[in-house]
């Protein structure tokens, strides 16, 4: 029965008007925890790490592909418009061309990659939840590594690049990886039982 069901298709199966207004209550749910996953630091050497690509990550495994595209787009048009949900209290159009419009694209991508992989069961085991992280990590990375060398690889170069645009925060998604790998495959235990 959930082989190739998404966690929030447990929770939301009924057809109809009852069905949407239980994914719009996802989509705004999931834009919240985006915008406070942002602000919670944890202190890491060399720099404090958000919880922000973790909760982009299970949202796009936990809604699904088309449900987490939803909820990233809602998120980045309200920091658009001006909306104070990014890290560090950041919004605005300047803020995603600045260093991180990159990330901010590669979250997308990620979210809708991690809906794809959990709708083929990459989600309900350990192993295949971190493989699934891994993916999505490194489609951010990907992504955001593209747009800081862009804007900075002419003045700093790739050592530079490399370093703060990914070097400093693996360890942070290292423990991420094993956080999202544990937590959503133990959702999907207990719903078995």
């Amino acid at each position: 029965m959930t082989n190739n069901m998404v966690l929030s298709e447990v929770f939301a199966t009924k057809a109809g008007a009852n069905l949407r207004t239980k994914q719009v209550i996802m989509v705004l749910a999931g834009i919240a925890a985006l915008a406070i996953s942002a602000q919670i630091r944890v202190p890491m050497w060399p720099v404090p790490v958000t919880m922000q690509t973790f909760a982009v990550l299970t949202i796009g495994a936990a809604f699904g592909t088309r449900l987490g595209l939803m909820t990233l787009l809602g998120y980045i048009l309200l920091g658009a418009a001006g909306v104070a949900v990014f890290a560090g209290e950041a919004s605005g159009l300047a803020y995603i061309a600045g260093p991180t419009g990159g990330y901010l694209v590669g979250f997308v991508v990620a979210a809708g990659l991690m809906g794809a992989m959990a709708r083929r069961g990459w989600d309900k085991s350990i192993a295949g939840m971190a493989g699934a992280m891994l993916a999505g990590t490194a489609t951010i990375y990907t992504f955001g590594l593209a747009w800081m060398s862009y804007l900075f690889m002419a003045d700093k170069g790739a050592a530079w690049v490399l370093q703060y645009g990914m070097g400093n925060f693996l360890a942070g998604d290292a423990l991420k990886l094993v956080l999202a790998a544990l937590i959503v495959p133990g959702v999907w235990k207990m719903i078995r039982r």
